[in-house]
C-alpha cells in the first residue's frame, strides 16, 4: 500500500459582482475539494492516516488524554461519515528517545516516506560499504563484504523480485510470468528457474541461504541480520 496526500484547492480572487433583479435563485459557491495527489493510476484511495504527535505528560497538561483525543477523533467521523470504519493504534517509543512526537509516531507506525528520510540519515555515506550482503536496488547491484558480485542481468533481477517480495513464498510459476517475456529467446520452465536459482546461490558465496527454497512451492526471501537493502522508495510492490 501506498500513501498520498492531499493538496489544498488553490484560492481564486474573486471581484465583488453588482447587483441585479433576477427571478432564478443565484447558485452557492461552492469551494472545489481538495485533491489527492500521487495516487497512480489503477488505484484508488481507501482511506487516510492521519498522525497525532502527542505524549500523555502533554495531553494531561492540555487537560485531556490519548483515549479522549481518539475518541472525539473517531466521534467526529461517525458524524461527518456514518459509513466510515476506524482504526486507532498507539504509537510506543522509548523514554527519552527525543525528536519531535510526530516523526517519532510516524516512525514507530512504519510511515514509508518517515522510514526512507530515516535509512538516509543512518546511511550518510553510501559508498562505505560495511560487511555482510548488500542489496543496491537502486544502483542494480549487489556486494558481499564490499565487493560486488558477479550477477547476471537475469540473477539480480531473480533476486530483486524475491527481495522486494520479502516473506513471501514465490512459485516458480509467477517467477517465469514476471520475468520472462514472450519473445524471449530462451522459453522457461520450472526447470530454468531451479538452473538460475542455482546459479544465484553459488554466486552468493557464504551467503546463498538468503535465498530459500520452500520445498514443493517455490522460493522465499527473509530478511536476515548480515543483509540491508538499499533502495530510493518503499519496499513492496506487493503492499503499496
Amino acid at each position: 500500500m501506498s500513501i498520498a496526500q492531499l493538496s489544498p484547492a488553490p484560492l481564486t480572487a474573486t471581484r465583488p459582482a453588482r447587483a441585479e433583479l433576477s427571478l432564478a435563485p443565484a447558485p452557492s459557491a461552492v469551494a472545489p475539494a481538495p485533491r489527492i495527489r500521487a495516487v497512480p493510476e489503477g488505484t484508488e484511495a481507501r482511506g487516510f492516516v492521519l498522525y497525532v504527535g502527542i505524549d500523555e505528560a502533554k495531553a494531561a497538561a492540555e487537560g485531556t488524554s490519548l483515549h479522549r483525543l481518539v475518541e472525539a477523533i473517531k466521534q467526529l467521523t461517525a458524524e461527518l461519515a456514518p459509513s466510515a470504519q476506524t482504526y486507532a493504534a498507539v504509537a510506543l517509543a522509548p523514554q527519552g528517545s527525543g525528536g519531535r512526537d510526530v516523526d517519532v509516531v510516524r516512525l514507530a507506525l512504519q510511515d514509508p516516506a518517515a522510514l526512507a528520510k530515516h535509512r538516509q540519515l543512518d546511511e550518510p555515506d553510501a559508498d562505505r560499504h560495511p560487511a555482510g550482503v548488500i542489496v543496491d536496488i537502486s544502483r542494480k547491484r549487489v556486494l558481499l563484504d564490499g565487493d560486488a558480485a558477479a550477477l547476471t542481468y537475469k540473477e539480480f533481477e531473480l533476486l530483486q523480485y524475491l527481495v522486494l517480495r520479502e516473506g513471501r513464498t514465490i512459485d516458480r510459476a509467477e517467477l517465469i510470468s514476471s520475468l520472462w517475456s514472450a519473445d524471449e529467446d530462451e522459453s522457461p520452465n520450472e526447470r530454468t528457474i531451479d538452473v538460475h536459482v542455482r546459479r544465484l546461490r553459488s554466486k552468493l558465496g557464504g551467503y546463498e541461504d538468503i535465498v530459500r527454497t520452500v520445498r514443493g512451492v517455490g522460493y522465499r526471501f527473509d530478511r536476515h541480520a548480515d543483509v540491508s537493502i538499499r533502495q530510493a522508495s518503499t519496499p513492496s510492490p506487493d503492499f503499496f
